[in-house]
């Protein structure tokens, strides 16, 4: 087969390292891609939110199956277009993936299937926003209601804090936006991941990621700083439990709503007291997640994303291994505020890669045969094995082999499992 996949992060790297390893894949491209990434595949230069610039490609070289990777093509409607044109896509339609584009339209499916989250409000103006905070006060959770690139959330711990956050978003750091203010809910959060096929759902693994850039989980939000995989806290108990309340009542809901989910649903949750509720939905794979589930799951993944595309889920299974991996990402200074690019990455030529350890690449670039940093979030060191700690004890020394004076990473990934 000939399979392109749409993005250039950690996450695209990921699928495309698991999707190699695969008999049934001949050719595969990543488009942008990243300097990773070009070990294993051709990049290529195209606009992935365009229809037409996609499906042209796709065209020209005779693809037979598109992944696509992160949120904005799928929010733009590539996936319709390439469907229409014929092709085999995994992910969802435009109208399927507002449970990630839109804080609001997902609450509304959650309320109609009355799956489990908490009580929210949406607002289109500061001054009401800012009302309901001050009547309800704080810890109190404010949300960009479209995509943000995993920033746009605040946990505000005081009045202050929640009116700050309000103030930017209808200032327009996000873009053209309301705002979603959430109750707090207090717990341990973990991220479910299910394919869905429009009808029938797999589960193929669970992750706990964090989302803060300080450590000991402090400092403001990022689009994740670590991960690993499995999430102790997601039992098979609450697996099912999930499943039974949140993840299938929404896929019945989007089907009755003429919008069936075809793609991986990501559920972000929050557990307590042996019970879970959502926190919200993603409709692609998180990154860093992806990267630690790929080390697990490696060669079959092209598999089980084929037939969640061919609409034959009922017919395969996910086999897990009795194992553990767990991801290190490494940033530029100043993330995720403001940070330079361009600096130099040293020591990565000599590092072995293997199913054991593997560094991938999310914002790199190739210069003068050089790798150099070209985004906030870099590297993800992930390590893979037999117990989480030896995972762990394989990424940090991932970590330590690279030469980069410029990058920053959190030492304490896994802390809460560990």
């Amino acid at each position: 087969m000939n399979i392109l996949i749409l993005g250039g992060g950690g996450r695209e790297h990921a699928l495309a390292w698991a999707i190699r390893q695969n008999p049934k894949c001949d050719r595969l491209i990543v488009a942008p891609g990243n300097a990773g990434v070009a070990d294993i595949a051709r990049g290529a230069a195209i606009d992935i939110c365009s229809r037409s610039d996609v499906i042209d490609f796709a065209e020209e070289n005779a693809i037979d199956f598109v992944v696509i990777g992160p949120e904005a093509p799928l929010a733009a409607g590539v996936s319709d277009a390439l469907r229409q044109a014929g092709f085999l896509v995994f992910g969802p339609s435009q109208a399927a993936a507002q449970l990630e584009a839109s804080k609001s339209f997902t609450k509304e499916i959650c309320d109609a299937c009355r799956a489990p989250t908490a009580a929210w409000a949406r607002f289109a103006d500061a001054a009401a926003a800012r009302a309901h905070v001050t009547k309800h006060g704080a810890p109190i959770v404010i949300k960009a209601d479209g995509l943000a690139a995993g920033k746009g959330v605040t946990v505000a711990e005081t009045v202050a804090q929640a009116h700050a956050a309000i103030d930017l978003i209808f200032e327009g750091e996000f873009g053209d936006t309301s705002v979603v203010i959430e109750e707090f809910m207090q717990g341990e959060e973990a991220s479910f991941f299910v394919l869905c096929d429009g009808t029938d759902c797999l589960p193929i693994g669970t992750a706990q990621d964090h989302k803060r850039v300080g450590e000991g989980d402090t400092g403001p939000n990022t689009g994740g700083m670590g991960a690993y995989s499995p999430a102790p806290v997601l039992t098979a108990e609450l697996q099912e439990q999930v499943m039974a309340r949140i993840i299938r009542p929404t896929v019945a809901e989007m089907a009755r709503k003429d919008m069936p989910f075809q793609g991986v649903l990501y559920a972000g949750l929050m557990i307590a007291d042996g019970q879970a509720r959502l926190v919200e939905y993603n409709v692609r794979f998180g990154d860093p997640e992806c990267q630690v589930l790929m080390m697990r799951l490696g060669a079959q993944v092209l598999d089980l994303l084929l037939a969640c595309a061919e609409e034959r889920l009922s017919e395969i299974e996910a086999s897990w291994a009795d194992d553990h991996a767990l991801g290190v990402v490494m940033a530029a200074r100043g993330y995720p505020g403001d940070y330079e690019k361009g600096s130099r990455i040293n020591g990565l030529s000599a590092i072995s890669e293997s199913g054991f350890e593997m560094v991938f690449h999310a914002g790199t670039a190739e210069r003068d045969g050089q790798i150099i940093a070209s985004g906030g979030r870099v590297l993800t060191c992930t390590g893979r094995g037999a117990t989480l700690a030896e995972a762990h004890d394989r990424a940090y020394a991932l970590v330590d082999r690279i030469d980069w004076p410029e990058g920053f990473c959190r030492r304490d990934i896994g802390w809460r499992a560990l």
